[in-house]
């Protein structure tokens, strides 16, 4: 049993690490552009490193590799040899080492005894994040199931063989991506664990329209997504859509929404929406009592975030003290 699998067998309560763009761009770095945050990978690593620090200073449990946008498709365009993706994809899992080792060597005692040693998840983005014009909010895209597969294969490969301790298959828009990773991680990595978070316009549907409970359905009996949830999408979706994944599936859920502003896939931008205002430790209780384990936020939230909603979960993280 690896680690993740351990973990929320406990029922212990994870804390994700927040917003790699949002902050990189909060610090003064360009993101624009397709690669996204993943061009300071080989760019700049130590601003990337000293994002993940300071999420796991914040409380963050699980540290995010930085290989979202990173897909080898996306770097060959980008001017990379394969020889330099395949190294640029293993760096994102390097760089994720060595903070949670830098932070870890100097952190008090007395700050590490309700918690774990931060996991390591491998960042798999959907073939949208490689399309680069937003349709992570559409899913308006059709690849064969062995054209997905050949895209994500070569990132998974190399971020298990870097040793993370999970993949979080994220922000998928499309029910045919996510059956072809589902297939991919049951016949070519039965090894592998993982959480698959989807993205809803509404609260009850898939981005591409399709219903969540299919979602649900499709991947309940997957020996390697442990988890599954809804990420960067508008925080006034999360509860129904968790109650519409509950009813399809026993696995533990995954809750992490963006700040509640919107995102325009033309202008590479984010709009103000009604919902800014509402943190996500305001939003933390009703996403538990949706059968919410693994919790955090996404685009434009920030380690101040994570640090609101560990301290509202410290008292349930005590509880695992020891552990």
């Amino acid at each position: 049993m690896n680690r993740f699998e351990s973990v929320l067998k406990e029922g212990r309560p994870l804390i994700l690490h927040g917003a790699l763009g949002t902050e990189l761009e909060a610090r003064g770095y360009d993101v624009s552009g397709s690669l996204w945050s993943a061009q300071y990978i080989s760019k700049q690593p130590d601003v990337i490193r000293q994002i993940h620090e300071d999420y796991i200073l914040a409380g963050a449990d699980v540290v995010t590799t930085s290989s979202y946008q990173a897909s080898l498709q996306g770097l060959l365009d980008a001017g990379q040899s394969e020889e330099e993706a395949q190294a640029t994809i293993r760096k994102s899992v390097q760089l994720a080492k060595e903070a949670i080792d830098r932070v870890w060597q100097y952190l008090p005692e007395s700050q590490k005894t309700s918690r774990i040693l931060p996991l390591i998840s491998g960042d798999v983005g959907p073939y949208a994040a490689y399309l680069a014009d937003g349709s992570e909010y559409t899913g308006a895209y059709d690849l064969s199931a062995t054209d997905f597969k050949d895209f994500h294969r070569p990132r998974i490969t190399w971020l298990l063989e870097e040793g993370v301790d999970l993949l979080a298959l994220e922000t998928m828009p499309n029910l045919a991506e996510i059956k072809a990773l589902s297939d991919l991680l049951e016949q070519e990595f039965p090894e592998s664990r993982a959480y698959l978070s989807v993205t809803t316009q509404d609260g009850f549907h898939l981005s591409d329209g399709h219903e969540l409970a299919e979602v649900a359905q499709l991947v309940e009996d997957s020996q390697q997504i442990l988890a599954l949830g809804i990420n960067c999408s508008q925080p006034d979706h999360l509860s129904n859509g968790l109650e519409q994944l509950a009813q399809s599936s026993s696995k533990p859920l995954v809750a992490y929404p963006n700040s509640g502003e919107s995102y325009d896939g033309a202008t590479q931008s984010w709009q103000k929406g009604h919902l800014s205002s509402v943190t996500l430790a305001q939003q933390v209780t009703d996403w538990q009592a949706n059968g919410a384990q693994i919790v955090g936020g996404c685009c434009r939230t920030r380690p101040a975030d994570i640090a609101a909603l560990s301290e509202k979960l410290s008292g349930q993280l005590k509880t695992f003290s020891g552990k």
